[in-house]
């Protein structure tokens, strides 16, 4: 038994993280626009006590053939399910590249208040050219452009949120409304932006609703070790897990924060009473998956052009990460599979077939909750993000299966003890 418990988070994403996951018969393939069908999947997660449901976003549609993930825009999906729910987290992706400082703290703060102070947002930078020109540029800023925009979108964002005291509404049916002393001006002036303030929100109630953040290059480990109060991770296997995750608390450590800022990676589990059940499960996936739609895929993961590429040959050989255009976290995560596993390209489709190569365990309850707990107690991580290859069915296993093992051995919430985001994760109120 131990005093730390895990944090669980769950990865809301279409019919499920396997992209074959939308042609399962099980599938809610024609429920994606249905808010009810993604209420269903929160008041899930919560039965299980999970820390929040995560949404991310994405800003352009792909190859439609291959099946998309991107239907509801996630900040008003959010609004729905938090009247669905009455403990769980709520977080959502916002595009700092793509979006505005003022619009952005507005509505996460209301969100923040319809929900009762469960609310999170996941600073992002955007990837793709392809989502680029649907917001006006020619192609994506480059990377250190992105990044030094992104630092200053976050001041700008907890400057508005600071721009009322939580002591400035009055209600004095007598006198003020709010004592104007106490709502200021941020007369922000950037590289970027110029916002006056202040927010026609007040102060939300967890103070700042929690900021996630996902960086694996050196800016984006940097912003996260400045600015992070929690943060998703790729990591296939445990060396890789504890050295990003010893690199973040040192660089944490050294930005001079003592918040624990959770680090959780990504997680896809097939759970079964047996072993070979748990496989034929995932076989059942795997056989989903159009052989085009992978290649396109793992191109889009690589900047390759793959769809030529040999299956049953070796991978041919990629760039080194430093000179990889794109989101380096998936990036290195694909090059530590050929290290360490040398796959042909058949075999690293399969790979990342579930979850773009996040850890993936295959096994009954217990194996699994084994192979959670020895990340957790070896500095590999402080929790998951879970990402059911097939949902609703995977959710439920989790839930149903794995949740009560993790109890049972202290490493996991039996009740919520907090009614906030923040303390659900420990964190203090700004």
């Amino acid at each position: 038994m131990t005093a730390r418990m895990m944090h669980l988070n769950l990865f809301l994403f279409g019919c499920g993280h396997h992209r074959g996951a939308w042609r399962h018969p099980h599938s809610s393939v024609e429920r994606l626009g249905d808010i009810r069908y993604y209420e269903h999947l929160a008041q899930t997660a919560e039965r299980g006590k999970l820390d929040a449901v995560f949404f991310a976003d994405g800003h352009a549609v792909g190859n439609v053939a291959d099946g998309s993930a991107w239907f509801l825009e996630p900040l008003t999906a959010l609004a729905a399910i938090s009247r669905a729910t009455e403990r769980i987290g709520l977080i959502s992706t916002v595009s700092s590249t793509f979006a505005t400082p003022f619009h952005t703290a507005r509505q996460v703060a209301s969100l923040d208040y319809i929900s009762g102070g469960r609310m999170g947002w996941n600073v992002v930078t955007s990837m793709f050219d392809v989502e680029a020109r649907n917001y006006g540029y020619a192609s994506m800023p480059a990377h250190a452009e992105r990044y030094r925009r992104a630092e200053e979108f976050v001041e700008a964002v907890l400057k508005l949120w600071d721009s009322w005291t939580d002591d400035a509404l009055q209600w004095d049916r007598g006198g003020q409304y709010a004592d104007p002393d106490k709502v200021r001006p941020i007369h922000h002036r950037g590289e970027y932006f110029l916002v006056d303030g202040p927010l026609n929100v007040p102060r939300p109630p967890q103070g700042h609703p929690v900021l996630f953040q996902a960086g694996a290059s050196e800016q984006g480990r940097d912003l996260a070790a400045r600015r992070a109060e929690a943060i998703y991770a790729v990591a296939w296997d445990l060396p890789a897990a504890q050295a990003y995750y010893r690199d973040i608390k040192r660089r944490v450590k050294a930005a001079g924060r003592s918040a624990p800022v959770p680090i959780l990676p990504g997680l896809v589990t097939y759970v079964a009473a047996t072993v070979a059940e748990a496989q034929a499960k995932q076989r059942a996936l795997d056989g989903l998956l159009p052989v085009a739609a992978a290649l396109r895929q793992l191109g889009l993961f690589t900047a390759q052009d793959c769809m030529h590429w040999e299956l049953d040959a070796p991978v041919p050989p990629l760039p080194p990460l430093e000179a990889f255009p794109g989101p380096k976290g998936r990036y290195s995560t694909i090059l530590r599979i050929i290290e360490t596993e040398h796959p042909t390209v058949r075999q690293l489709l399969g790979r990342l077939a579930a979850g773009g190569g996040h850890c993936t365990v295959v096994g009954t309850p217990e194996q699994i909750a084994d192979h959670m707990e020895h990340w957790f107690v070896h500095e590999g991580a402080d929790g998951f993000n879970l990402m059911p290859p097939l949902l609703p069915d995977g959710l439920e296993d989790f839930v149903e299966q794995v949740v009560p093992v993790l109890q049972r051995r202290g490493l996991f919430r039996t009740a919520y003890e907090s009614a906030t985001l923040r303390g659900h994760l420990g964190l203090d109120r700004p």
